[in-house]
């Protein structure tokens, strides 16, 4: 299974479909393991003149929640093929037997005969899954739906957070046929992909916008996103400028002849330095210290909003103070202090 693919084939995966098996298993793992009281009273009992506290439900359903294995959810993705390109556009979900292994044959062509309705560009292109590894059991599956594409892919996704990966969780899968000890079967092997940006349908924009709007679930404020937002613009360009010093490096070693000089590979450095913007230049500086003012002076007009917004309030308290202490007076107007 940890043989690359050898088709050929170029995928281009979309990104509603990781967001749509993101929610399913969001959905399913949330309804298997529901949250608990986190707070309850301890029952006690008394034996032998001792009292022995004695764990309530809650925390010990907790505990068998906590340590509940992480559910698979299962359905079908769907998209087009042109030549060697496959182009996988959406999804949906599918139900699983665990008694038979397999996916319920019915519930699939009822939801192919719906999405044919709305795209009918749209082809089943395989199926996906979640889990760290593909298992023996999904080859079954897999062999189930030969009979609609002959060659489905298979898309899974790993739900265990890692800090230190930072490619997507998401392998993509062809089988082939190998020979093992003189037997033909097959396995799985996994194919590079891309991420398709580039074109996206409304109902993709819709669902990528909607994800890159969420609030923290911990209820962070407008400025807890902008920190994560700045934060990863940070560690995008600290990325970029030492894959360029790598480049600059490779480029110094070239030209002292300690290595040897590839034209095609000069071309291709070539080609991406004149991506990088230009930004010596004087258009730049002006446009640029333009935008910077501007973000000064918003800044210090919210500063001076602030302090009004402060000096009202502060008129506001004194004069009800003033007026309570003339009350007190029997009526005149004293000075306040």
């Amino acid at each position: 299974m940890a043989e690359s693919s050898s088709s050929g084939l170029t995928f281009k995966l979309h990104p509603l479909v990781m967001v749509n098996i993101s929610d399913h298993y969001s959905r399913v793992k949330s309804q298997m393991n529901p949250p608990v009281a986190a707070h309850s009273a301890p029952a006690t009992t008394t034996t032998n003149g001792s009292e022995a506290s004695v764990e309530t439900a809650s925390s010990s359903s907790s505990s068998s929640s906590s340590a509940a294995p992480s559910p698979r959810v299962f359905g079908c993705v769907i998209g087009v093929q042109r030549g060697r390109t496959v182009e996988i556009f959406n999804s949906f979900e599918l139900l699983y037997d665990p008694e038979t292994h397999s996916l319920e044959r019915g519930f699939l062509e009822k939801k192919q005969e719906l999405y044919k309705k709305v795209f009918p560009n749209f082809y089943i292109l395989g199926w996906y899954s979640t889990g760290s590894d593909a298992q023996e059991s999904d080859m079954t599956i897999h062999k189930a739906l030969m009979d609609i594409n002959e060659s489905p892919v298979y898309v899974l996704l790993n739900p265990v957070i890692n800090p230190a990966q930072k490619d997507l969780p998401i392998t993509i899968y062809e089988s082939e046929l190998h020979v093992i000890d003189g037997v033909p079967q097959l396995i799985f092997v996994s194919s590079s992909y891309t991420i398709e940006v580039g074109h996206t349908v409304e109902a993709e924009r819709i669902s990528v916008d909607h994800v890159a709007h969420l609030k923290p679930s911990d209820g962070g404020s407008a400025a807890t996103q902008l920190a994560a937002h700045l934060t990863g613009i940070h560690s995008a360009i600290k990325m970029l400028n030492s894959r360029i010093r790598v480049l600059h490096h490779y480029l110094l070693a070239m030209q002292k002849g300690d290595i040897p000089c590839e034209n095609s590979l000069l071309r291709q450095v070539s080609s991406l330095l004149r991506r990088l913007p230009a930004v010596e230049s004087g258009k730049f500086q002006d446009d640029f210290l333009m935008e910077y003012n501007d973000t000064l002076l918003i800044t210090y007009l919210a500063v001076l909003t602030n302090c009004s917004s402060t000096m009202n309030e502060l008129v506001d308290k004194f004069n009800i103070a003033y007026d309570r202490h003339s009350r007190r007076g029997g009526g005149g107007r004293t000075t306040f202090f």
